[in-house]
């Protein structure tokens, strides 16, 4: 009877061990698209989201970029700084001051642009500079503000090319590049 117990014992546990398996496998064979698809899916989502967040910050930097430009053109900095009386030197200084705090807001956006735009930008910049500096130069001592916008507007008017506009266009063209 011993013998016929442990029969019945080991037949119970094979037919149960049986069931169970049958059933993962059934499980399996039900669940393995969605398992594949979860999990071959996570990665290619966590990429497309960190491109996209890279996206969304490169194009800030552009949108930031055309802001800074407009902001170094002569025409906006003078509206923006000229006060009635200011002689040109101290509106030359507060030109000076104001590119260079623009660019010092900025610097960190040439890390999401194109190396050669950020060359470009920075050359504008010290152009402008390098503009304003000039025209302070040709003046007499006692010149006004008036004078120095003048000088500067005329000079700008010379030019074939409007540099600033030339930068715009270029940092135009490299956003259109992203997409």
């Amino acid at each position: 009877m011993n013998a016929q117990l442990i029969i019945n014992s080991i037949t119970q546990v094979l037919l149960l061990t049986a069931g169970g398996v049958a059933v993962l496998v059934i499980s399996w064979n039900l669940l393995k698209n969605d398992i594949r698809k979860y999990t071959l899916a996570r990665p290619a989502e966590t990429v497309n989201a960190e491109d996209a967040q890279l996206l969304q910050l490169r194009l800030q930097a552009y949108e930031r970029m055309i802001v800074f430009v407009e902001r170094l053109n002569p025409s906006n900095l003078f509206l923006r700084l000229y006060e009635q009386g200011i002689p040109a030197a101290g509106l030359q200084a507060n030109i000076l001051n104001e590119v260079r705090a623009e660019y010092q807001h900025n610097v960190s956006q040439q890390l999401y642009i194109n190396a050669a735009s950020w060359d470009v930008l920075r050359k504008l910049k010290d152009d402008t500079i390098a503009m304003v500096n000039n025209a302070v130069s040709g003046l007499p001592e006692d010149a006004s503000g008036k004078d120095l916008s003048r000088k500067v507007l005329e000079h700008m008017a010379g030019i074939a090319a409007n540099p600033y506009e030339l930068t715009i266009k270029l940092i135009k063209q490299d956003i259109h590049q992203l997409f």
